[in-house]
Order: C-alpha cells, then structure tokens, then sequence
C-alpha cells in the first residue's frame, strides 16, 4: 500500500494505546492545519507515522517525539515547501485567509450582538440618524482595521498604515456625524433580521475566493523582473510584516543584502556590463525573507506577536466593560457577563502568552 493510501486509511482506523497520545496526535494536527497551513493528507501521512514509532518504542507520544506544538514545527520544516510556507504568515494564514477570517468573525460577532440585545432589549430595534452613524462607521472602521492588519501580512506596511489612517478618518468623521445627527427614530426593525444580515455578512466573507484576494493584496510580478529598489523594499515588509521582525532586524538584512549586492558587483557580476539584480542574486524575494526569518528565534518574534495581539484585545475589552459600567444608568447583566467573561479570557491569556515568551528568552539571555 501507498504512504498516500495508507494515510487515508489510517485516520479511521488509527487507535492510540493512550489518551494522552490522542490528546497530542490532535494537537499536532491542529497547529499543521492551523500554524503551518498543511496540505490536505500531510497531518494523516505524519500521524500514521508517528503512530508507528510510539507503537514500537512503547513509551508516551511526548517522550519519544517531543511536545506537540514543536514536532509540528519539525515537520513542517522538513515536509512542506519553501514555496508555500513562504507564503504564510505566523498564524499559518494567507493574506486572503486573513481577510476572510477576521471579516467573517465580524460578522459573528455581530450575530452575537443582535441576539443579547433582542434578550436584553426586544424583538424591535428603533433606528435613528445617530444609530446608523455609529454603526455604520463601527463596521467601516473595524473592516478596514482587520484589511491593514491583513495587509502588513502581505508585507505591504505603508499599505497597512494608509488603511489604518482610513480607520482613525471614519472614527472621526462617524463620532462628527453622529454627534449633530438627529436621534428622531426612524424606523424599527426585528432584531432576528439584523441577525440574519450578519451571518449573511460572515457566510460572503468566508465564500469570497481566497485566491482573488491574495492577488489584490500581492504585488504583481513585473514582465522584465523587479529592480533592486523594489525587491530590497518588499524584502523588508516581507521580514516586518509577516515574519514578524522588529524593525532595526529587518533593515540589517536589507542592509547585508545591498551590501552583498555591492561586493558581486565589484567582482564582475553574473550579468558582465549589464551588472546583477537582487532577484538573481536571491532568488524569489518571498522565499528568502523566509530563509533569513527562520532560526531560534522566530518562536520568540511570534510568540511576541500573539502576545501584542492578545493585550490590545484585552485593552479594548477592558475599555467597553468600562464604559458598559460607568456611563450607562442601567448597565446590561447580560452584556456584563459576556464582555467580563471575554475580558477575564484574554487577560489570562496575555498573562500565559508573556510567560511562555519570557520562557523562551531567558535561555538566551542566560548563554
């Protein structure tokens, strides 16, 4: 039999002797299809594998193949191409993943919001002036925040900042607007409907092809190639935006490369009187800034990141919770209790995030 047919049989009949082996094959699944963006066959292939090891040395998953989230690491490193990871970024997500994700949890997230207000308030929501100003610029805003974020993913960082410019605009235009706008009601609509429009929002997000709006937020490829300019400039939004490299890191590598650059060109070059380009020196710009990102401390740029990510979540969280608090006569229990819950999550979860970064600096900072 095939690795290929083995690997598909294997997930139904797979049967690990223990529970916590099951528990780390599921967990080495996830963070492949979720981290690292697998291809389809590759976590069955690699379990039916791993499952045979255990199985012959007798001994739990952890001990003979290491934690889960680190052998998954490994095998990606070894089993998945260059050109594909090279295209992800640290959550394992293609630009156009990332839009389709974080625009569908919108859209969620808004279900969520209809269906505490219709228990908390009623089948009706009254519509005014001042309603559909803040609305509208809440759903503008967050969308064209979660494209930035999207965007800098593609390594387009002046990109992200212009989106994120259009963000603070709307805010300000909206707070404006709804600031002189009538509050006169103007309609009432159910509140089921308004949730229906949201999962209709979150269903298109997830439906839109991914691949179309991977192409609108990648630079297309030029007939005659990419000057070195280019090629340096998307090399260092490659580094800062989607490996997650501070700044000062990315532009040493820029630095090294144009200094490369420099020293082939003395040397006569590969191309005589016409001089060399950076893409035939490096080769694919989105496979090299994945070259120079890989190495120990990648883990501690993404785990850096989750955890940025995590108090800016806690933050906004902690500033509504407040606000539901203090500047309303009668605050919601039912808003409470969810926005405390989600508050509480993500504030042990920033905690856990640091602890597991401090845990992987320290080793350095000892050596």
């Amino acid at each position: 039999m095939s690795k290929a047919g083995k690997s598909k049989a294997s997930k139904s009949t797979l049967g690990w002797e223990r529970a916590e082996d099951e528990e780390w094959a599921a967990c080495v699944e996830v963070r492949l299809v979720l981290d690292h963006d697998a291809p389809g066959g590759l976590a069955d292939e690699v379990l039916a594998e791993a499952h045979e090891v255990v199985r012959d040395a007798g001994l739990p998953a952890r001990e003979v193949l290491g934690e889960a989230d680190a052998y998954a690491r490994t095998v990606a490193a070894e089993r998945i191409g260059e050109e594909r990871r090279a295209r992800v970024d640290t959550h394992g997500m293609l630009p156009g993943e990332r839009v389709s994700a974080t625009l569908g949890t919108l859209g969620l997230a808004g279900v969520g919001f209809c269906v505490l207000g219709w228990v908390e308030d009623g089948l009706w929501v009254e519509g005014s002036w001042t309603s559909i100003a803040v609305c509208a610029t809440v759903v503008v805003a967050v969308s064209l925040g979660c494209v930035a974020f999207a965007v800098r993913a593609a390594g387009r960082i002046r990109g992200m900042w212009g989106f994120l410019a259009g963000a603070a605009a709307v805010v300000a235009g909206g707070a404006a607007v709804a600031v002189a706008a009538s509050g006169e009601r103007l309609f009432r609509v159910p509140a089921p409907l308004l949730a229906l429009l949201c999962a209709a929002w979150a269903v298109g997000a997830y439906a839109f092809p991914d691949a179309t709006l991977d192409r609108w937020l990648t630079p297309a490829r030029r007939a005659g190639g990419v000057d070195d300019d280019r090629y340096l400039a998307r090399l260092q939004g490659l580094l800062r935006g989607r490996h997650a490299m501070k700044t000062a890191e990315a532009r040493g590598h820029v630095r090294e490369a144009r200094q490369h650059l420099a020293s082939v060109e003395e040397g006569g070059g590969e191309h005589g009187e016409r001089g060399v380009r950076a893409e035939d020196v490096f080769g694919d710009v989105e496979i090299y800034a994945l070259r120079l990102s890989e190495g120990p401390r990648r883990e501690q740029r993404v785990a850096r990141r989750k955890v940025y990510g995590s108090l800016a979540t806690t933050v906004v969280l902690a500033v509504l919770v407040v606000d539901e608090v203090f500047d309303t006569q009668e605050p919601s229990l039912a808003w409470l209790v969810c926005g405390g819950g989600a508050l509480a999550y993500f504030a042990w979860n920033t905690v856990s995030e640091w602890r597991a970064l401090r845990e992987q600096e320290e080793p350095q900072e000892s050596v």
